[in-house]
């Protein structure tokens, strides 16, 4: 059995905010709607390991780039299949792109990028001049 729903502008409005704050859809220069690719990001003394979920992605179709001091992952979820009539269709399928600032010097030709279950790891590590040092103190008058 079916049911109306009485339209108002507001409902629009308000399932456009909650798709742009669910997923933080963005339009990039070419006006194209990509997905602001949900991430997890930590912190250790000598690196930092970013995890983003990437199903149905394969990892040749990923484009990860740092430039100054952005870091910054493209890419594209294939298209759901065609010619199905789906009776549900909620996960996201089309270009997806991150960018984040790091706040540290890293040493880019160390960088790692690893796929596994559909999760892509990025472990970036820290530069050395960036990375905690330990001083050993020594006394003066040791005899």
């Amino acid at each position: 059995m079916r049911t109306l729903t009485r339209w108002h502008p507001m409902h629009e409005a308000m399932n456009q905010m909650v798709r742009r704050s669910a997923y933080g859809w963005s339009n990039q220069d070419s006006g194209e709607r990509t997905m602001r690719l949900p991430i997890d990001a930590y912190s250790t003394d000598n690196e930092i390991i970013v995890t983003a979920a990437l199903a149905g992605v394969m990892p040749e179709n990923v484009e990860i780039t740092v430039e100054g001091d952005n870091l910054t992952i493209k890419g594209e979820i294939p298209e759901a299949l065609e010619n199905v009539e789906y009776e549900l269709k909620e996960r996201y399928h089309g270009p997806f792109s991150r960018t984040l600032k790091l706040n540290t010097t890293i040493d880019v030709e160390h960088i790692e990028a690893n796929f596994d279950g559909g999760v892509l790891t990025l472990t970036l590590p820290k530069s050395e001049e960036v990375r905690p040092k330990q001083i050993m103190v020594t006394s003066v008058n040791a005899k």
